[in-house]
This record gives C-alpha cells, sequence and structure tokens, in this order.
C-alpha cells in the first residue's frame, strides 16, 4: 500500500461533488493529497481559501490544510483535532 502524496486538479468548473468523493477514495490509502487549482478555476488567492474550507468542511476534523500559492496541501491526523 502506496502512503505517500497523491495529487487531484481542480479546473474550470470548480470543486463539485465528484472531486469530493475522489478525495475520500484517496485518503483511505494516502496520508496525504496535493489539490492544485489550475488557471481557469480562477486564480485568486480568496478562491484558494474558500474551496480549502469547502474541502475541510466536507472531510471533517480529521483533516488539515496548508495553502502554498495555488495549491492546497491535506493531511489526514489519526485523532481528530479540537
Amino acid at each position: 500500500m502506496n502512503r505517500g502524496q497523491a495529487t487531484l486538479q481542480i479546473g474550470k468548473k470548480g470543486l463539485q461533488k465528484g472531486n469530493l468523493v475522489t478525495l475520500k477514495k484517496l485518503f483511505k490509502n494516502r496520508e496525504s493529497v496535493k489539490v492544485i487549482l489550475l488557471k481557469a478555476a480562477g486564480h485568486t488567492k480568496e478562491n484558494v481559501r474558500e474551496i480549502a474550507d469547502k474541502i475541510i468542511e466536507e472531510l471533517g476534523n480529521k483533516y488539515t490544510h496548508k495553502i502554498v500559492g495555488f495549491t492546497i496541501f491535506l493531511k489526514k491526523w489519526r485523532k481528530a483535532k479540537s
């Protein structure tokens, strides 16, 4: 089982349910996932923050994120964050 990092790209349609389902599946076998926002998704820092917040809201409090440029790094923790 590969416990490394997976990559998911978000394009012009933005964050959709299919992306969230894919993220949940990726976290079954991975510890971290890198989400890259393409230019077509709207390259603004506010947009990146909104998408990161939506992802964390959907995944739950066992996950955390870090934003670097137009990339969101997601990590799964063993215990839920308080």
